[in-house]
C-alpha cells in the first residue's frame, strides 16, 4: 500500500488544526512596544527625547497605542533613568550599562510601572515586561527580567507582593 495513502479507503489523512488568529494588542502593550523602542534608541545613541518621541509616533501602529501611558514610560524612564537603575542595581548581577540595551530597556519600563502605576498590579507589569523581553529580546532574556522585577516588587510594593503571597499560601 502506497504510504501516501490512509490505511482505510474512508479515512482522510489528519489536518491540523487551524491556527487561533492572533489576539489583537492592548493600547497598552502597543505604548510599551513603542516606548520600548525609544529607550532603547536613547540607550545606544543618547538621542534628544523630544527627538526621539517625534521620532516613534511616526511609527506603524502609533495611532493605536495609549499615548498617555507612552509618554509616561519614555519620559519617566529618561526622566528617572538614574533613579530606576538604582532601583535596578541591587537585583541584577552586573551594572545596568552592561546588560543589552533591550533588556535594560526592558527593565527600566517594568521598574518605571512597579514605581509609578499603581492602578497595573504588579503580577501584570511584570508579565508585560516579560512578554516584551520575549518578543524583542535574546532567547532566555525574559527569564532574568522576570527573576530581577520579581525581586524589584518586593522592594517598590511590598504591601501588595505580600498580599499575593498570603492569598497563595
Amino acid at each position: 500500500m502506497n504510504s501516501a495513502t490512509p490505511d482505510k479507503p474512508d479515512q482522510q489523512p489528519a489536518t491540523p488544526p487551524a491556527a487561533k488568529p492572533p489576539k489583537p494588542k492592548s493600547a497598552r502593550r502597543r505604548s510599551r512596544e513603542i516606548a520600548l523602542q525609544g529607550l532603547y534608541e536613547w540607550l545606544v545613541s543618547g538621542t534628544d527625547a523630544g527627538v526621539i518621541e517625534a521620532h516613534m509616533r511616526e511609527q506603524e501602529g502609533f495611532d493605536k497605542a495609549d499615548r498617555a501611558h507612552f509618554d509616561a514610560l519614555l519620559h519617566g524612564c529618561i526622566t528617572e533613568a538614574v533613579a530606576l537603575d538604582a532601583v535596578l542595581a541591587k537585583f541584577v548581577d552586573r551594572k545596568t550599562t552592561e546588560l543589552s540595551p533591550v533588556e535594560h530597556a526592558v527593565l527600566m519600563i517594568g521598574a518605571y510601572e512597579l514605581k509609578h502605576c499603581l492602578d497595573i498590579p504588579y503580577k501584570v507589569a511584570i508579565n508585560e515586561a516579560v512578554e516584551l523581553a520575549k518578543s524583542f529580546g535574546g532567547t532566555d532574556g525574559h527569564k532574568y527580567v522576570n527573576g530581577v522585577l520579581d525581586k524589584a516588587a518586593s522592594d517598590l510594593r511590598p504591601v501588595e507582593v505580600q498580599a499575593g503571597q498570603k492569598h497563595r499560601g
